[in-house]
């Protein structure tokens, strides 16, 4: 018998024994053999011959030897080796036995595991996938593995009186989105699945339950129509808010669309000079006042002097900036002078703005009386958006679920080192 006291530190398992240790050449054939350390161990008294979905001790019928991947040692692959028997269960029958150092039908340690989906979390995972010397599929495994157990038993949406629901495109071609809905107070994912859909946000108000939904009392959401169709029709107690992201970038679209019309019809009329200006000043005109640079300024002031009709959509989108900093009365004054002024200024595009603010104005007032925020939920995008960008993009949506979840939705275990 080896003394299993050292062992049972570089190990990091309890209830298994130490047998024996031995080096081997692997693998033997195809490729340039390798030195791999083999730890041949067994449960202990207490843990020999458990059920793994009851822990109720069985009676063995059958054995097989299994290795395990564990942490390397001195940069050699190391396994555990151990006989494990099939069992007579009295409530599941006959089952595989568990062993105190891996997950139920799984061949990586649970170190091993907890090791390979913390560096799965901070880096691109062909790369932690070379470094741990496994395959991609494999440490997909893991972090499944690893975000099924972090969730198992836990109730993510209890609690829950504000949401923020948001949708993701995730790659190129139609329908390749997501629906992610956040805790309002922490911004972490609290549910994630394929769709942008009406069936997407059914889904989750179906798994949050009646009861539950009755507790709701805000939902901010983007501009959405199918998303406030859905939360009406399963909370209808609840005030939908838009996010103010969203609504003040409807005035920075309508801006946008005024700018490139008016550079147009200035290149058309031959004043090519005079056209470049509103492209100049883009920057100036998208940003808020208070950061603007000393040159981007100096182009407003040149937009303001030169293209009034230009200005005076930029000051309509900064009116309505105003009226969510400000909020309550005094906001919804803003915003009815607003809307007012957008329509009697000629401009077809700030028309426009004017017909959808009408349209959405109690949702609107909502925001402006109550001023929840989407803007933990919209900053989730960036987040996924570096994800993505890490990952060189995702095989399927599920693994990009699994890794959003994981990373993004308090699933990643902390490092056991």
């Amino acid at each position: 018998m080896v003394d299993g006291s050292i062992w049972d530190e570089v190990l990091d398992t309890e209830h298994a024994t130490v047998v024996r240790t031995s080096i081997e050449r692997w693998p033997p054939k195809k490729r340039a053999p390798e030195k791999i350390l083999i730890v041949v161990v067994e449960p202990d008294d207490e843990a020999r011959n458990r059920c793994p979905r009851c822990g109720n001790r069985g009676v063995p019928v059958e054995s097989d030897v299994r290795r395990w991947r564990t942490l390397d040692v001195h940069g050699k692959r190391c396994y555990l080796e151990s006989a494990v028997p099939r069992i007579e269960c009295p409530e599941h029958g006959k089952i595989t036995a568990a062993v105190p150092w891996a997950r139920h039908d799984d061949r990586f340690t649970l170190p091993f595991g907890d090791d390979a989906a913390g560096l799965g979390a901070q880096m691109p995972w062909t790369k932690a996938s070379a470094e741990l010397r496994i395959t991609w599929e494999a440490l997909a495994g893991i972090v499944s593995r690893a975000a099924a157990g972090a969730t198992a038993g836990q109730d993510r949406l209890a609690g829950q009186r504000m949401i923020g629901i948001n949708e993701k495109s995730w790659g190129k071609g139609g329908g390749k989105y997501l629906t992610v809905v956040t805790h309002h107070a922490t911004g972490k994912i609290a549910w994630i699945a394929e769709g942008r859909s009406q069936d997407s946000v059914k889904a989750f108000f179906d798994q949050l339950g009646i009861d539950r939904s009755k507790l709701l009392t805000h939902v901010p959401a983007d501009g959405a129509a199918w998303i406030h169709d859905v939360a009406k029709e399963k909370a209808p107690q609840a005030l939908i808010c838009p996010d103010v992201f969203h609504v003040v970038k409807w005035a920075g679209e309508r801006l946008d669309e005024l700018r490139r019309r008016l550079a147009a019809e200035l290149r058309v009329a031959g004043h090519a000079d005079q056209a470049a200006a509103p492209g100049t000043g883009m920057r100036a005109l998208r940003k808020k006042p208070e950061n603007l640079t000393t040159g981007q300024r100096t182009a407003l002031a040149r937009i303001a002097a030169g293209n009034k009709p230009l200005y005076k959509g930029y000051l309509i989108k900064e009116q309505l900036r105003e009226a969510f900093r400000v909020k309550g009365p005094d906001g919804k004054a803003l915003l009815a002078g607003l809307v007012s002024r957008a329509r009697r200024a000629r401009i077809p595009e700030f028309a426009k703005l004017a017909k959808t603010l009408t349209r959405f104005r109690d949702l609107i007032w909502n925001t402006l009386d109550h001023g929840p925020s989407n803007g933990r939920a919209e900053a989730l995008n960036a987040q996924l958006n570096a994800l993505i960008t890490r990952a060189r993009g995702f095989r399927s949506a599920d693994a990009l679920i699994t890794m959003a979840d994981f990373v993004y939705g308090g699933l990643c275990p902390d490092s056991p080192y």
